[in-house]
């Protein structure tokens, strides 16, 4: 049964339309996932559904009597008092009557766990999400509509989130660029694209292979369109005879083809990220002994013993308040440690991702931000404009120009990446890098971190990040421990499962060191060119191969009698066959991963 139909709907502001007649049916236990670039429309979608925002065009139908409730990304900052205070002013603010509101209130404070006596302003994050989504449920409503709710949420807040949504069977519309919570929560996922919405009805990972197959056709079907106005565009130069009456109607249709081509909105460039390794840093990158940090009130952790080698790709598990960012400032000597000590490596160049982008001016203009008043910037040591460097981060020109107050969230970890990557770095320290950055950007991200030679430390709640990139991870439990382990999230979640076994269970198969569960990858941006290269060095080795054979066979170079010559040729020959064999196995190997 349909909710609400969105028909042909068009809205602007002031600039080009952000959705151009774009269609979308929300049907009764519908879970729903927008996916799109930053600034796509997603929000805006949203807030029309919700009937905060008239459109500018078309038709939306709502059924009668429907009841939406919009969760927002961000947290007001007025709110304050006990948690029942507040929901009791929302009630009244919706006209709820106070019987009706008492219920409901008592009702979704035990759904959500809140203390109604605990006042907000002393609340972590997670828990104030958990308020925001309390305003939401006491109204009841048949569509619940939630921008981002897993963003600033430690792992096991959004997987609380996670489970709790699927056992509350209410009909969702969400926006998210967590991979594992799409996973687990979509059943249907809507990309915004260039305007318009298309419709997949299925889950994140089917949805990736749709897309892809989309895509594929829509190039094709670009491809063979510009090549039929290029003809065109030849056959119009020929001259007068061109123009002839009965040459009009063909005239009249490459007109029609040069308007369709001048309104086509082409897809928004992929970010390029590029990042200088720098000088190499010596093998030993840090090394902590009985490290400790302590406020006055509290012990954050002790005792710590760590070495941090050479090309380490090491993630920071744990909740938040529980110490990840006061070691990433410990090693960076932005804190001083409390106990214990500290040594840093040779040669070590350091760039800082900070969560809170402190290192933004908010005041100054995008471009200001990493120039000031010149109009250069070095990237890996080569001088390039900074409006074009920009515009590998997806900022034109025109944006370049506005101050970074008015940015969205993910234009400002784009910015902040785009400042560190100006700079050599053999030393990565990111904290929570993955924060409202869209799906394809962290895609890139990861094939950047996945092919850096240098060392990489990363705060992480994306579950699915911390799997694909980090070799090791360091697990805090927020009591002051902080254990070691190999591998990623899924890999900590495994060892956790074992140690639940009973001891005869896991007699056998616990170490003193795990391996790392193999988990299927795909081709890094490396290995994609490796392997498009391949058939290419293959074919210049087998040309090698059969001209030295040819010479080999000529008698005329025995009867020369240059026996150094035959020498070098039958080396080479063996140099070439065994190249060869090594490129072979290598494109069989890629061949076997997929893309």
């Amino acid at each position: 049964m349909n909710l609400i139909s969105c028909k042909q709907i068009s809205i602007a502001f002031g600039g080009p339309l952000l959705l151009s007649e774009a269609d979308l049916q929300v049907e009764e236990g519908d879970r729903i996932c927008l996916l799109g670039r930053n600034g796509a429309g997603k929000s805006t979608l949203l807030k029309i559904i919700d009937g905060q925002l008239p459109v500018d065009a078309g038709e939306i139908i709502r059924r009668q009597g429907i009841q939406t409730a919009l969760v927002p990304q961000e947290f007001p900052a007025n709110w304050n008092g006990t948690v029942r205070h507040q929901l009791q002013a929302v009630a009244r603010s919706q006209q709820l009557s106070e019987d009706l509101a008492a219920l409901q209130i008592d009702q979704v404070l035990s759904q959500l766990e809140l203390n109604p006596e605990a006042r907000i302003e002393n609340l972590s994050g997670g828990l104030k999400r958990r308020v925001l989504l309390a305003t939401a449920l006491i109204l009841d409503p048949d569509l619940l509509l939630l921008d981002e709710p897993t963003n600033h949420l430690d792992i096991e807040a959004i997987k609380w989130l996670e489970d709790f949504l699927l056992r509350l069977r209410k009909t969702l519309v969400f926006i998210s660029h967590d991979r594992a919570f799409v996973r687990k929560l979509a059943n249907r996922v809507v990309e915004v694209d260039r305007g318009r919405l298309q419709d997949f009805r299925c889950g994140y990972d089917q949805y990736l292979q749709r897309r892809e197959d989309v895509q594929n056709a829509e190039e094709k079907a670009w491809a063979r369109f510009d090549q039929k106005l290029a003809e065109e565009e030849i056959w119009i130069r020929k001259g007068i005879k061109a123009r002839r009456t009965r040459n009009m109607g063909r005239v009249r249709a490459l007109r029609q083809m040069r308007e369709e081509r001048r309104q086509r909105r082409d897809r928004t460039g992929q970010v390029k990220l590029q990042l200088d390794a720098g000088q190499r840093s010596g093998q030993l990158v840090c090394e902590a002994k009985q490290l400790g940090f302590a406020f006055p009130d509290m012990q954050l952790f002790d005792n710590l013993d760590l070495r941090i080698m050479r090309g380490d790709r090491i993630g920071l598990i744990g909740p938040n308040g529980s110490g990840k960012t006061t070691l990433l400032k410990l090693l960076t000597g932005e804190l001083q440690p409390t106990s214990g000590s500290l040594r840093h490596g040779t040669n070590l160049q350091l760039a800082y991702f900070d969560q809170l982008r402190n290192q933004l001016d908010e005041d100054l203009s995008v471009k200001d931000n990493i120039v000031r008043d010149h109009d250069q910037v070095l990237v890996g040591g080569q001088p390039r404009h900074i409006y074009g460097y920009l515009q590998d981060f997806l900022f034109t020109p025109e944006r370049a120009r506005t101050p970074v107050r008015v940015l969205s969230g993910g234009e400002k970890n784009r910015l902040l990446l785009a400042k560190l990557f100006t700079r050599p770095a053999n030393l990565l320290i990111l904290d929570e890098p993955t924060n409202d950055l869209d799906m394809e950007t962290l895609d890139l991200l990861e094939e950047l971190l996945l092919d850096y030679p240098g060392t990489v430390l990363l705060v992480s709640h994306d579950r699915s990040f911390l799997n694909d990139v980090v070799t090791s991870s360091l697990v805090f439990s927020g009591n002051g421990r902080i254990e070691e382990i190999i591998g990623g999230y899924d890999d900590w979640l495994a060892l956790q499962e074992q140690q639940k076994q009973p001891a005869s269970e896991t007699k056998s198969t616990l170490k003193p060191e795990r391996r790392r569960q193999e988990r299927p990858r795909k081709l890094s941006f490396k290995e994609k060119r490796e392997l498009e290269e391949l058939p290419a060095r293959i074919e210049a080795l087998e040309t090698e191969q059969e001209e030295i054979h040819a010479r080999l066979a000529d008698p005329t170079l025995y009867q020369q009698g240059d026996g150094a010559a035959i020498s070098d040729l039958q080396q080479r020959l063996q140099e070439v066959e065994a190249e060869l064999e090594i490129c072979f196995a290598r494109w069989e190997e890629l061949e076997q991963i997929p893309e």
